[in-house]
């Protein structure tokens, strides 16, 4: 969660911003999907209340974010 919150706040044209909203070209694999962090990001807003804000913008505002990532500690801890 640190590294997306960091990438999310780069510019445009940096590659870390591009992998980050990038979406990857190419045929799927086979099976079922592969779980992504970003659903996890996703759940961690809902457990925090966030559910109805896009994570990328909580991720622009630093302290938000840091807000955001304690609570999701202190969920995986209990």
């Amino acid at each position: 969660m640190r590294w997306a919150g960091y990438a999310a706040r780069l510019d445009e044209e940096r590659d870390a911003y591009r992998v980050l909203v990038g979406r990857p070209e190419g045929m799927r694999r086979f099976g079922r999907p592969r779980c992504k962090w970003e659903n996890n990001i996703k759940m961690n807003l809902q457990a925090k209340g966030w559910g109805n804000m896009h994570w990328i913008d909580v991720a622009e505002d630093r302290n938000s974010w840091w807000d955001l990532m304690n609570a999701a500690m202190n969920l995986w801890v209990s």
